[in-house]
């Protein structure tokens, strides 16, 4: 539709009027009842706009389904009442439309505010969660303001939502179900594995998630508190609750057990004045690329309760709080090409180039396109206008076609009918195409990635090496390196003794690593060096795991009924290469992993190691005996010292690892009390357990 790009743009005529009502009711519909959406949220915020304006000179043409005015657009439904109308907020895009709302606040209430709420906007879904003497015991979306749909099933699978709290208290808190970028990676992941589509993006997958029954698997979600009010029973609390301040309201909730957005980088502050706001709002857009969730805005509320009381509310907002909204993290631009590439074990995996965009402070120029049914399912076109999607660090993703921006000159995108990497022909018996030769299409790529430094560890064995090396007929795949002699090293171009005895030194190294490396360098598909390392503690030994059958390996935390048949035969693939690698004498056994059987009895007796049954987090430049090892190697060595390596801090962490400029994750453990060590401390905890070279 035309005219939808800024907001200076307006609807020309009633027609235009009707499509538009027409496009954002769908796209309400589909958010609240799917999970999903065609628009994100800031080309949503825009067609609203464009409505409103529309109807202020046209009020004799509203549509009664119009979005404007209503909770959720009027899309969102449920059946259980809430305890008190559950509202939304209206928007300003601006420093001055931001100025202009504090000052008709003041007006209406005869005089300043008395203090300033400023917290972030969290990207997810709000929800309402009832305790009742510290129990959760019911969970409820906003549904259309005035009831929601129970969504208690999800309880258990939303961290930060504890089903019982510290204190046996009464009350209903409020806040915002999402997944951090880290759950939003595991779910598509775990998505995929069962055959289904991953998300497009946190938002979608947090709805959807909340929403979903009778999956074969789960998905971690992570909640927010933004407020709370009394409910029958409160008792002392709910007399707190009308009376304390907002910021008062979150710390008791806090206290209790429940996550709010003081945990985070972004932590809710109070401001004495506008300009204070201002300063603060500023703050937290800037951090926003570096937050671990996506945020679309900040949340401005006056602090104190008679303010509050005073303003009162409209039919779907509060008077008293708005959202300053920050621009989109999703934006619109054309796909010009599909590019086709292929990996090391021979996927086939497709690539969109874009017409160049900023998106959260980074101009992204390609995306993801999973596979081809993907495009397929999608519909995507040379030409189209999509919306691509980035979050932090996430690989940038094409979230769908504007399909009503297309021209008619969009043209079909063309699959390969043969491996663009060797010209061989496609398997495409799965949704992933994959080049018959497998790993042998990508020779070199395969042997680079197997030395690399979180695999084999080989120094001096570049690209440019390997490529010498397969250019001269010397291997083949990475278990001949075992294989190589002085001899055969001296005849390539610019290869001196010292360099040749230092690779076979190191080749030599490479012989002793754990099973794990092993694994990792193997690249089964399915799996990472995470992965390869839970893969290798729970069967101690490569007879041991190639003798298991699916149902064996789905044994594994994380591996689900998709993924382990693939993983099984992959291995009965790489059957060969192994059994060369078996020749050359490298090892294939994970010290101090013990085999499935002593293990489940080592299990029933307890957590063993000196990290036994903990979750520990690595943070900052570590110094001492672990100065030299990776973020890889030191989880190695957690996992070997019976604990679980995690990359984000919690109340479930039970030791944090802080190095010099250790930063956030530091003064987070900290503030929930959590046990912190130096490396120095580390390093004797874990001694048995350091590599020994």
């Amino acid at each position: 539709m035309k005219g939808m790009t800024n907001t200076s743009a307006v609807l020309a005529h009633s027609a235009a009027y009707a499509e538009a009502v027409q496009t954002a009711t769908r796209a309400a519909a589909a958010y609240y009842a799917q999970g999903d959406s065609a628009l994100d949220d800031d080309a949503y915020d825009r067609l609203v706009r464009l409505i409103e304006a529309y109807e202020q000179e046209h009020p004799d043409e509203v549509l009664p389904d119009s979005p404007t005015g209503k909770v959720a657009g009027g899309a969102a439904v449920g059946d259980v009442p809430h305890t008190a109308a559950m509202l939304s907020l209206d928007n300003v895009f601006s420093a001055e439309q931001f100025a202009t709302w504090t000052a008709s606040l003041e007006r209406r209430l005869g005089r300043p505010v008395e203090r300033w709420s400023v917290e972030p906007k969290l990207d997810g879904l709000a929800v309402a969660a009832r305790y009742r003497q510290g129990r959760l015991v019911r969970l409820i979306t906003r549904g259309d303001g005035t009831a929601g749909e129970d969504v208690s099933h999800a309880v258990g699978t939303i961290v930060g939502l504890p089903g019982e709290l510290t204190e046996p208290a009464t009350f209903e808190v409020r806040g915002e179900v999402l997944m951090t970028t880290e759950q939003f990676e595991k779910a598509n992941a775990v998505r995929t594995e069962h055959g289904g589509e991953p998300f497009a993006n946190p938002r979608n997958g947090a709805a959807g998630t909340l929403r979903a029954k009778d999956r074969p698997y789960t998905v971690e979600m992570t909640f927010f508190a933004y407020g709370a009010l009394p409910l029958p029973g409160s008792g002392e609390l709910g007399e707190g609750l009308g009376e304390w301040t907002h910021s008062d309201i979150l710390r008791r909730v806090a206290a209790l057990g429940v996550h709010t957005a003081a945990d985070t980088a972004v932590p809710p502050r109070t401001a004495a004045t506008v300009q204070e706001v201002q300063a603060r709002v500023e703050e937290i857009a800037a951090l926003r690329p570096e937050l671990p969730f996506g945020i679309d805005g900040i949340v401005v509320k006056a602090d104190s309760a008679e303010d509050q009381r005073e303003a009162g509310a409209g039919s779907r907002a509060p008077r008293w709080a708005i959202a300053y909204k920050l621009p989109a993290v999703e934006k619109v631009t054309r796909l010009i090409a599909v590019e086709w590439n292929v990996g090391r074990t021979g996927i086939i995996a497709p690539r969109a180039v874009l017409e160049p965009v900023e998106i959260d402070g980074s101009t992204v120029t390609y995306a993801t396109l999973h596979n081809p049914a993907d495009i397929t399912r999608r519909d995507l076109r040379l030409g189209d206008q999509v919306m691509v999607y980035k979050a932090g660090d996430i690989i940038p993703r094409i979230e769908a076609p504007v399909a009503h921006l297309r021209t008619g000159e969009e043209q079909p995108i063309a699959f390969p009918e043969a491996c663009p990497q060797c010209g061989s022909e496609i398997d495409a018996s799965e949704q992933r195409w994959r080049c018959v030769r497998g790993r042998n299409c990508r020779v070199v790529a395969s042997i680079a990635y197997a030395v690399g430094r979180d695999q084999l560890d080989i120094e001096g064995l570049g690209t440019t090496r390997v490529v010498q090396l397969v250019d001269a007929g010397l291997v083949t795949d990475f278990a001949d390196l075992f294989t190589l002699t002085r001899e055969q090293l001296l005849t390539l171009d610019r290869m001196g003794e010292t360099s040749a005895d230092n690779l076979l030194a190191g080749i030599d190294r490479a012989r002793t690593q754990p099973l794990s490396r092993v694994l990792a360098a193997l690249g089964v598909r399915g799996t990472g060096r995470s992965m390869s390392r839970r893969i290798a503690r729970h069967f101690a030994t490569m007879d041991h795991l190639r003798a298991a059958d699916a149902d064996a390996v789905q044994r594994v935390e994380g591996i689900g009924v998709e993924k382990a048949p693939v993983i099984v035969a992959e291995l009965a693939e790489l059957g060969p290469l192994i059994a060369k690698l078996v020749a050359a004498g490298v090892n294939m056994t994970e010290p101090g992993a013990t085999p499935p059987a002593e293990a489940e009895e080592e299990a029933a007796a307890g957590p063993t190691g000196p990290l036994g049954g903990m979750t520990v987090v690595v943070t900052g430049a570590m110094t001492g005996p672990l100065e030299k090892l990776s973020r890889n190697q030191m989880n190695e060595v957690i996992e070997r010292a019976g604990g679980k390596a995690s990359s984000s801090v919690s109340k479930r962490t039970s030791l944090v690892v802080a190095g010099e400029n250790a930063g956030s994750k530091r003064a987070k453990a900290e503030d929930l009390g959590v046990r912190i060590a130096t490396p120095d401390e580390f390093a004797v905890m874990v001694a048995d357990a350091l590599p020994t070279s």
